[in-house]
């Protein structure tokens, strides 16, 4: 069998195995054509392969008061992402800060591999609030298993069928066709339920963590406004309502109870 047609069986044996449905945190049915163990596998060799050559690159970050703030913001909100989903626990937690200036973007993957860009922290000036909404927002995603819900919707459209098409391209043959749609899954916008449910969820962790969840709100207000006609990376996978303001301010009222017994207890 050609490596071209294994690679093409593969991808078809991936779409097969575990097709069904799931439940996201807030009761929304989910297409889920791999399993949350698939994605987290898939999404560590993908994330690897990403770091290795960004490092090839010297695109990875060791500035350590940059390094040392991403982590520890990281690190406050990954302990209370173990609180709401224990599972989540036995995950190999993990963050880099790429250098790209002008990358206004950040994400999470399946089983907590997770970057932001330099663009982010230079472009918005973010507080330290503001970037904890960022991190806990991304997390979010992982908590709620978007990533295996977008590689998901990736095997089932038109999109699986290119995933051999894109490998070739990018000359990486060798990666399983998981591991290249958990790549591909990075690149898909979000939707907009997807969104709600990580804006909820990312900013009581936030919250719990004892970072302000009006920031919420201002660091939505910077994002659109970063990039004029051209909007950053982040706003094109992660469509924005027109009420999403409204709908942060509400969330952070009703947070801020939860946000002060946080910060009384540190």
């Amino acid at each position: 069998m050609s490596l071209r047609l294994f690679s093409l069986v593969s991808l078809a044996i991936a779409v097969m195995i575990g097709s069904g449905c799931a439940t996201s945190p807030t009761g929304r049915s989910q297409l889920m054509l791999v399993s949350e163990g698939q994605a987290i596998a898939a999404s560590q060799q993908a994330y690897l392969n990403t770091v290795t050559e960004l490092n090839k690159e010297g695109k990875i970050v060791t500035d350590p008061a940059v390094v040392r703030r991403v982590q520890g913001i990281t690190n406050n909100l990954v302990a209370q992402a173990k609180v709401m989903r224990p599972e989540s626990a036995k995950w190999a937690w993990e963050v880099k800060v790429i250098d790209e200036p002008e990358e206004v973007n950040a994400w999470c993957m399946a089983g907590g591999k997770m970057a932001i860009y330099t663009g982010m922290l230079n472009k918005l000036k973010p507080t330290d609030d503001e970037l904890a909404q960022v991190i806990g927002h991304e997390i979010s995603h992982a908590l709620a298993n978007h990533t295996a819900e977008r590689m998901s919707v990736a095997m089932a459209s038109s999109l699986g069928v290119t995933l051999l098409g894109v490998a070739t391209e990018s000359n990486e043959l060798a990666m399983t066709a998981g591991v290249v749609a958990a790549k591909l899954a990075l690149e898909l916008p979000n939707s907009r339920e997807g969104e709600s449910e990580a804006d909820a969820i990312g900013i009581e962790l936030a919250a719990r963590a004892g970072y302000d969840p009006r920031a919420a709100v201002t660091l939505w207000q910077k994002m659109g406004q970063v990039g004029g006609s051209a909007p950053p990376q982040f706003l094109s996978t992660h469509p924005s309502p027109a009420n999403r303001r409204q709908r942060l301010q509400k969330l952070a009222e009703k947070l801020m109870p939860l946000y002060e017994r946080a910060r009384a207890q540190r």
